[in-house]
C-alpha cells in the first residue's frame, strides 16, 4: 500500500518514507508504528495493542513504546506538545489524525462531506460555516445548533475544524473543541446534539471500474 499525509508519502512494500522526494529515515519499529496507526485511523490503538504489534514475542515497558513514538514524531517534524499526525490519548494509547490521509497516490482529487441522518452535506474548498442560519454552507436545522456554530476549512493539504463560540459546543470524538483541530476520514463530530461523520474520499487514477473494491 502507498499512502500520503501532509508532505509525506509512504511506500509500505518498499518500507520507504519520503518528504518532497527526500528519504526520511525511520527505524523498523517506528515504520511499523506509522503503518499501524495509519491503517487503523482514526481509531485509537491501545498501548497493549501496539506492544503486541511491535514486539509480538517480547515483553517491553511502556518507555520503549514512548521512545518509538518520539522517534516517529521527530522524523515527521512534530512533538507531543504540537501533534499534527500522532495523537496521544492519555493513559490509553495513540491515534493517527490527518485530513489529507486518503491512502491513495498523491495528486488524486479529494472530496469531503459530512454524513448526517438526513443525508450527505458536501464541503467546498475554503471556509464552510456550520450553523442553524439558512445561509450557512452546512445548514443544521436544530435548536441545539447556534446560528454560526463552527467553521470547517478545506485547504490543499488538510481540513480543520474550530468552534465559533457556540452555546452547546462542538465535539470531535466526544472531546469538546476549544482550538483548531485537524479532521480525518471517519471522524465522529457533534454540533450541539447533532451527530455527523466527516468523510474524505480520493479517486485512485490507477484503478478502473473493473478492478473491484
Amino acid at each position: 500500500m502507498t499512502f500520503r499525509f501532509g508532505e509525506y508519502s509512504v511506500d509500505e512494500r518498499a518500507r520507504l518514507v519520503l518528504r518532497a522526494g527526500v528519504v526520511v529515515h525511520l527505524s523498523p519499529k517506528a515504520f511499523d508504528l506509522l503503518v499501524a496507526l495509519f491503517r487503523e485511523r482514526p481509531r485509537v490503538l491501545s498501548k497493549k495493542d501496539l506492544h503486541a504489534r511491535l514486539w509480538p514475542d517480547t515483553f517491553v515497558s511502556d518507555a520503549s513504546l514512548a521512545m518509538v513514538v518520539a522517534e516517529l514524531r521527530a522524523a515527521i517534524g512534530e512533538s507531543a506538545r504540537e501533534p499534527r499526525h500522532v495523537r496521544t490519548v492519555h493513559r490509553h494509547g495513540y491515534a493517527f489524525q490527518d485530513a489529507a490521509s486518503d491512502g491513495v497516490p498523491a495528486g488524486s482529487p479529494v472530496s469531503y462531506w459530512l454524513v448526517t441522518e438526513k443525508g450527505d452535506l458536501p464541503l467546498r474548498s475554503g471556509e464552510n460555516i456550520v450553523g442553524r442560519d439558512p445561509t450557512a454552507r452546512v445548514w443544521l436545522d436544530s435548536p441545539s445548533v447556534s446560528r454560526r456554530h463552527a467553521r470547517i476549512v478545506v485547504a490543499t493539504d488538510r481540513v480543520t475544524l474550530e468552534d465559533l463560540g457556540s452555546k452547546n459546543g462542538t465535539y470531535a470524538a466526544d472531546v469538546r473543541v476549544t482550538t483548531e483541530v485537524p479532521l480525518g476520514d471517519g471522524h465522529a463530530l457533534r454540533f450541539g446534539s447533532v451527530a455527523v461523520v466527516f468523510r474524505a474520499w480520493a479517486a485512485d487514477p490507477t484503478r478502473t471500474e473493473g478492478d473491484g473494491c
